[in-house]
């Protein structure tokens, strides 16, 4: 296992390559859908979508979102689609050993659940990145957006 870690693998996985970047009606399906399980569960949340450069597409807040969040929710979407793998890699990785700490030093990386790439036919399009709730809060309603594309 590198670095102890029970994730390791995880943490190093997404190798998928860059495709087509995510356009406007996909990313606000995947906004909608995260929404719609942060409403379901009384949270609110903010939700960001972005292409493969990790360039907002769509953005949604909810009303009584914490204002930080909406900085946070950009942020883990970038660093999941720039680092190719979802944020709580990072937040694994930080966690499992104390080498962990060095993913502090990586600028850009977001090592707090929430943010996930999204991936078409094999191929990274962009990510989601959603902030509000607790880190797996966070982590539920971006796997729910992720799946509103799946399905």
């Amino acid at each position: 296992m590198r670095d102890g870690a029970a994730n390791s693998v995880d943490t190093f996985r997404m190798a998928n390559e860059y495709g087509t970047a995510i356009q406007l009606e996909p990313a606000r399906r995947v906004a909608a859908a995260a929404i719609a399980e942060a409403k379901k569960n009384g949270w609110a949340m903010a939700v960001a979508v972005v292409d493969t450069a990790g360039d907002l597409v769509y953005f949604e807040k909810m009303d009584d979102t914490q204002t930080g969040s909406v900085t946070v929710s950009q942020a883990k979407a970038r660093s999941a689609t720039r680092f190719k793998r979802p944020t709580k890699a990072f937040q694994d990785a930080l966690t499992a050993t104390p080498d962990g700490l060095r993913i502090l030093g990586i600028e850009g990386a977001v090592p707090v659940e929430g943010g996930t790439p999204i991936v078409a036919g094999e191929r990274i399009v962009g990510a989601i990145g959603v902030s509000g709730g607790t880190s797996a809060q966070d982590g539920q309603c971006a796997k729910a957006g992720i799946d509103a594309l799946l399905h």
